[in-house]
Parts: C-alpha cells; structure tokens; sequence
C-alpha cells in the first residue's frame, strides 16, 4: 500500500480533533474503518503515529513529524487546484461560511452590499473546526469563525486570517423563572448543581473549555444535554438546564441571558479566507460586511449592548 492524499487526511483529522471516531465523523467514514486505515499507515511507516492519553489520542513524535509534512503537501494540493480554478470572479458567487451568531442574518445582505455583483451562499455551522475544514479542502471561500480563547483552528496556505473581535466574553442562559436569573451577573461556582446543555462545536474547544472553568470554579458540570446550536433554548427556557451562549443572542421568551462574573469564558471572531478565491480587495470588502453585519446586532442583547459600548478596543476597524 501507498500514502495517498485520504490517508494524509486522516492522519490530520485525528491530530485535530484528538480522537479516531471524531475524525472518523469528519471524513464521513466508520470508526473500525478509520482505525483499519490508521494500523495500515502505522504499518507503512513503521511505526505508531498517535497513542491514547486521558484526554483522547495525543501523536507520538513520530506522529507529530509526519503531521507536519502531511499539511504542507496538503496546503500545496488544496493551493494547486485552486490556482486551476483562480479567484472568484466580478460575477461569481462568493461560499462563505459562518459559526452560529446573530448576526448571520445580516451577513447575506451586509456581504452582497460590499461585493456588488456577487452572489453569497452561506453554510452556517456551530463548529469553527469544520468550518476550517471545508476552508482547507475549497469547499468554501472565506468564513467567520468563532474560536475560543486558549484554543487554536488549524489554517492552512492558501487560507489567511484577520481578527475581527480580538476578544468578546461569553454568556449563560437561563431559565427567567432561576433563582438567579435576577442578578446582573453570575458567578460559575452558582451553577455546580445545575444540569448543563453541551456547547456546540465541542471539537474546536469549547466543551473542554466550559470543562476547565468549571474545574477552576471548584466542580465538575453535569453535562446532561447534547443540542446542537438553539436546539437546547426550550430546555433552558422549561428550567431543564443551563448553556453558554453568544452574548450578541437576544434572550428567548422564558430565558434571561447574563455575563458570568469574572468572565471565565472568552472567544475572539476570525475572518478567514482563500487567497486563491478572493482578491485583497475583495477580502477587504469582506471584512467591512462581516463587520457591519455583526455590529448590525450588538444592540440585539442589551446586556451585551453595554459591555460592547464600555470596550471600543475591541470594535473592529471599519
């Protein structure tokens, strides 16, 4: 057997999401297929590329070696067929992605007003990880991802990044009927005995994030519910459970949304794109949509309202 450019994938998958059956979902494969194809490759190589911790797998420096050189080829092949199909043209249609935010009903608009003569499709997608990807294989042109302070999304040439909002903090939901839900702010260590709702997009970090600040905050959140993106609003609203929520969300009917004290959850905004697909103009006129669509919904949620209004520093820069 030869390496080709799948088993290159996979490899890179795995590192990324730090498990088989996660890259196993990814790649649309089945979990005994992809550890099939993974002892092949270990066989091929001579060696094992990624081993089991507590946490998931972790690669073994052969592994890490191998990685490494696996996203330069791919970088090259992604920026091979790219160059073949060149950027996107004055009348072409522009496929941007974009993490679950308010805002996105305004991207569209916001978007084909900066790039007259364009057609914007829109993939919205809870996970930045995913979105990365289909950046990476040039099933997108250019996406606004979310990604959670302390972790990283993997980008890779021809695909560059500029930060929209350095640094924005997360919320909580609530039911209104909460004991707490009358308080400005809530403190994490409040929240050990609730049930919780799993964030979305678990593998670009945010699950394990919510782990690790509830860990600092003294417990361990039960973690009761798995709804993809507003799938868990009725459940907040019944009083079932809690979630973290992007603060530009306006609160649902029977939910209150507030910051938590001390501000233990953080992310940043990222708009990402092809150079092969998009000009430097037309990445420019990108950027000024995708801002004028988010600010478009800050005053969505007052609570949010002033904290952006306190913060000019992390405007983005139109």
């Amino acid at each position: 057997m030869d390496l080709d450019i799948r088993h290159l994938r996979m490899i890179c998958a795995i590192a990324e999401t730090g498990s088989v059956t996660g890259a196993a979902a990814r790649l649309g494969l089945s979990q005994p297929a992809m550890t099939n194809q993974l002892h092949r490759v270990e066989e091929l190589v001579g060696g094992a590329l990624f081993v089991r911790s507590h946490s998931g797998v972790q690669a073994t420096p052969l592994g890490r070696q191998i990685v490494a050189r696996a996203r330069i080829v791919l970088a090259e092949v992604d920026a091979l067929f790219g160059d073949l199909r060149g950027p996107t043209g004055p009348a072409g249609v522009v496929r941007l992605g974009c993490v679950h935010l308010a805002c996105v009903a305004s991207v569209v608009d916001r978007v084909g007003d900066t790039l007259p003569g364009h057609e914007v499709s829109l993939r919205i997608e809870p996970s930045a990880t995913l979105l990365a990807e289909a950046l990476s294989h040039g099933q997108l042109d250019a996406a606004l991802l979310g990604v959670i302070e302390g972790f990283d999304i993997t980008l890779t040439a021809p695909v560059v990044s500029r930060t929209l909002v350095p640094r924005y903090p997360i919320f909580i939901a609530l039911s209104a009927a909460h004991r707490l839900s009358g308080q400005e702010e809530i403190h994490l260590a409040d929240l050990k005995d609730e049930s919780w709702i799993s964030p979305p997009g678990a593998d670009d970090g945010s699950l394990a994030a919510l782990r690790a600040s509830c860990r600092a905050a003294g417990f361990e959140p039960n973690l009761r519910y798995d709804a993809p993106s507003g799938a868990g609003r009725p459940l907040v609203a019944a009083g079932h459970g809690v979630r973290l929520v992007d603060p530009s969300w306006p609160a649902p009917p029977g939910t209150v949304v507030r910051p938590l004290a001390g501000q233990p959850q953080v992310a940043r905004l990222v708009v990402a794109w092809r150079r092969d697909r998009l000009s430097n103009e037309q990445a420019a006129a990108l950027y000024r949509g995708l801002a004028t669509a988010y600010t478009d919904h800050v005053g969505d949620n007052p609570v949010f309202k002033r904290w952006w209004d306190a913060h000019p520093e992390v405007h983005p820069l139109i």
